[in-house]
């Protein structure tokens, strides 16, 4: 097998790290910026020698499709998860449509470790956009990995679509007598309150991807 050159090394290291850090791969300009390289077309060319030597695999139109060599031969199991949008975890924010949501809408593919998802179906991912949910370790920038339910237990964390507004909005759901509670995670932000029938939920949070300052 022929030896790797110091930028394949370079960009292999850079892979794994941003993997082991964030929980799924990185884009070719993720790789361009952090390894300080002049192109994509540079880093495609040094992915494909890569490939071509066993050190990871690509999945041909997918941003985030790459799989390193020992991830395949120990059996993990990378699932494509759409990305499709931001929610906002702050004020809600104008969204064009509920059926918006659907996963089939997506402008982006990430490729997560399955033990992420809990086995779960129907799983999805928010770019998370505001400050209301930092007390539950939620940060602008970070992903949320929804389920797609149209129903959650009180206390639970959903993506929750105000029908009147037309807007979205992270928050805990609290049922109360004759009216709802989202309840942010942010001790200095005050919950909102609406109508039963002016909500439908999105979907539920499973897991946080976290990004790292």
């Amino acid at each position: 097998m022929k030896t790797l050159s110091s930028k394949q090394k370079a960009i292999l290291d850079f892979i794994n790290r941003f993997a082991q850090e964030k929980n799924y791969p990185p884009t070719v300009r993720d790789i361009v910026s952090g390894c300080g390289i002049s192109s994509t077309s540079v880093v495609d060319y040094n992915l494909d020698i890569l490939e071509r030597g066993g050190y990871l695999r690509r999945h041909a139109g997918i941003s985030r499709g790459i799989e390193l060599a020992h991830q395949v031969a120990s059996g993990v199991r990378n699932l494509r998860i759409p990305l499709i949008g931001q929610i906002a975890a702050g004020k809600p924010i104008p969204v064009p449509e509920p059926d918006a949501w659907d996963a089939t809408a997506s402008s982006e593919i990430l490729e997560v470790t399955e033990d992420l998802t809990r086995g779960r179906d129907g799983v999805y991912a928010l770019k998370v956009k505001g400050n209301s949910m930092v007390d539950a370790l939620i940060n602008d920038g970070d992903i949320v990995l929804m389920q797609h339910v149209n129903t959650v237990e009180n206390g639970e964390m959903a993506a929750v679509w105000l029908k009147s507004e037309k807007e979205v909005t992270l928050k805990k759901v609290y049922r109360e007598r004759r009216r709802l509670r989202l309840q942010p995670a942010n001790s200095q932000m005050k919950p909102l309150y609406t109508e039963p029938n002016n909500i439908e939920i999105q979907g539920r949070v499973i897991g946080v991807i976290r990004r790292l300052a």
